[in-house]
């Protein structure tokens, strides 16, 4: 079998017969019999010839039937095209024209200039470049990087969450809504987390969240502790405390700050700083001492904020820190006794305060930080002075702040999420030392339980807000940002709806200009949850939690007639519960700076407590 090389190919399959004979002993043929030849055209990727060819077959017609057949053919040879090593630039213009060709070069030049940065960066650092960093030695000598630390914690902000959220984002923006991109989506690195926590497949907040800042997985349920803890016990929690990235921050001389959309006694807020055998235990009224004495022996978590700086500097002999510059949040019921001459301006209950011991813990703060700015209102927040402020401690609503859509029903006015991360920095970065901030958009959370897209996805929208915000107030020179959730939520993106189709909307099918129907005959939306509460149409209340007055709709529901993007309307569920329940799967990571390299592939959760860690080397600084 022989292979040539042919410089040009026909372009269509050739068959060519010849035949001659030459009597008994002709030149072409033997014994009478014609000699014939098939040529055949091969294609692109032939085992014979890769970059195509033809195919040249012959031998005697046995048969006189004037055709080669396969039994007749006595020789092959391959004639094949010369491998293309170079495309005419002509030919490419279809393909170098295309908006998404460039959007995907311009990203790889990005990238390169990201990594060049980091080398750059790290050429000061011994000299170590990241990309030929090889030895303990070289490696070991990256640590540090990051002088400052910020974890953004969307609560329940699943995949499914940022696809909407950043597609809603698009859509109000005018766009069609998928090519958009959210604030964290530009990131240069990314991965995955497992959520899990050690006792549960499909996890909780306190145990999530302790995962991040302590850099170890526990039980669901519980904060700051170990998986040795049983839940509800308080003298379970006793020698296995667990450090959290913000208290190795405040020992290495780093100034610290929190915020939340929730309580800042709620879980995700709480792993930063409490250890506790309860979530729940939010104050003294939670704990029940006086059917369960052992719990005497512990703090409720708003008493273990106030007593951080006593409480750290009590665990660790030696240590001696200022305590926590910036808490922002909710959840003042906690901190004020239950009396109704502690009310607050826009105090919701008759009585605002729960704790049952008499203390009143935001005038212990006051007392003891005499520097410092309790506020409770928008405009406390506008007049403090990031500049001249040294510590700030904002309780802006009774329980849980409002959801972004309703923000200005709030009677005294509650800053944004974006607003306050702007102003924790503006405070925190002060110190030459650097900070570690912690931010969390709790009521994603909230209303994905409440089965309300609309205040989940406007949250969100929100959260990307103040992750630009706290990028546009630092550099990438000196300071981690890292995205990420502590969990998802049965929350799907469904049917086969159009490009540009309203995210909130009903169904409607590519080409088409009417909802696409069920199998009932009646629409259905694009995101809805798997369980919950169920359909709602409360037109444009604001508020995701007036789900609740109701009990759970079962089965589904003729949506023709209802308007489906209205801050008021909860999407159908399949499976009737009291509440939404969290989902299993993976969350996203987002970084950006120093040590955001280090942010790729799937991860256990606690793994993001170790980058931070690495990035500033708060344990190795810690003094």
């Amino acid at each position: 079998m022989n292979k040539y090389t042919l410089s040009t190919i026909a372009a269509s399959l050739v068959l060519i017969l010849s035949a001659c004979a030459d009597g008994d002993n002709g030149a072409d043929g033997i014994n009478g019999y014609s000699a014939l030849i098939a040529q055949t055209k091969l294609p692109i990727g032939n085992e014979n010839c890769k970059s195509s060819g033809v195919q040249i077959d012959s031998g005697l017609d046995v048969n006189n039937n004037n055709i080669l057949d396969n039994t007749e053919i006595t020789a092959t040879e391959f004639i094949c095209a010369t491998n293309t090593t170079e495309v005419n630039s002509n030919e490419l213009l279809t393909s170098l024209n295309n908006p998404w060709f460039k959007q995907g070069a311009a990203e790889i030049d990005e990238a390169t200039s990201i990594w060049n940065k980091i080398d750059a960066q790290l050429a000061g650092n011994t000299n170590v470049s990241i990309t030929s960093a090889s030895t303990a030695a070289e490696i070991t000598a990256l640590k540090g990087s990051a002088k400052n630390v910020i974890l953004f914690v969307g609560d329940g902000m699943g995949i499914s969450t940022i696809t909407a959220a950043r597609i809603l984002d698009g859509q109000n923006k005018g766009m069609t809504g998928e090519e958009n991109q959210l604030s964290f989506d530009k990131f240069p690195f990314s991965g995955l987390a497992k959520t899990y926590n050690v006792d549960a497949q499909t996890p909780d907040s306190a145990g999530t969240m302790t995962a991040m800042m302590s850099g170890i997985k526990t039980d669901a349920g519980v904060l700051g502790v170990n998986e040795d803890v049983v839940r509800g016990n308080c003298t379970s929690t006793k020698n296995i405390e667990m450090i959290t990235a913000l208290e190795l921050a405040e020992i290495a001389g780093k100034s610290t700050g929190i915020i939340s959309t929730a309580r800042i006694t709620h879980a995700t807020p709480a792993a930063t700083y409490a250890k506790s055998a309860e979530r729940n235990w939010e104050d003294i009224s939670d704990m029940d001492i006086d059917n369960n004495a052992e719990r005497a022996g512990c703090e409720d978590i708003a008493l273990q904020l106030v007593n951080f700086e006593a409480n750290l500097e009590a665990r660790y002999a030696g240590v001696d820190v200022d305590g926590i510059e910036v808490v922002m949040g909710g959840g003042r019921r906690h901190f004020l006794p239950k009396d109704a001459s502690f009310n607050s301006i826009d105090a919701v209950s008759a009585i605002e305060g729960d704790r049952t011991d008499g203390r009143d813990l935001t005038a212990e703060w006051r007392a003891h930080y005499t520097n410092g700015a309790y506020i409770v209102d928008q405009a406390s927040f506008d007049a403090i002075n990031p500049d001249t402020t040294t510590r700030v401690f904002g309780l802006f609503n009774e329980s849980h702040m409002q959801y972004e859509a309703g923000r200005s029903n709030d009677i005294a006015g509650e800053p944004s999420l974006s607003e306050m991360t702007a102003k924790a920095i503006g405070i925190l970065d002060n110190n030459e030392e650097g900070f570690f901030l912690t931010v969390e958009s709790g009521r994603i959370d909230h209303a994905h339980h409440a089965g309300n897209a609309y205040n989940a996805l406007n949250d969100t929208i929100e959260f990307a807000k103040a992750v630009q915000a706290a990028v546009d107030a630092t550099s990438q020179e000196d300071t981690l940002i890292i995205v990420t959730a502590d969990h998802s939520h049965v929350f799907t993106i469904a049917g086969y709806p159009k490009r540009g189709n309203p995210i909130l909307g009903k169904v409607v099918g590519i080409g088409e200009t009417e909802a696409s129907l069920a199998s009932d005959n009646m629409p259905y939306t694009t995101v809805g949850y798997t369980n919950g509460l169920g359909y709602r149409n409360l037109g444009t209340e604001t508020d995701a939690d007036a789900s609740y007055l109701a009990a759970p709709v079962t089965g589904r529901v003729d949506l023709t007639s209802v308007d489906t993007t209205t801050a008021g309307f909860h999407q159908e569920s399949l499976v009737p519960l009291g509440s939404e329940t969290h989902a299993g799967e993976d969350v996203g990571i987002f970084a950006i700076g120093p040590g955001a390299n280090l942010i790729t592939g799937t991860n256990e959760q606690n793994f993001i407590f170790h980058v931070m860690d690495y990035a500033a080397n708060l344990s190795g600084t810690s003094k």
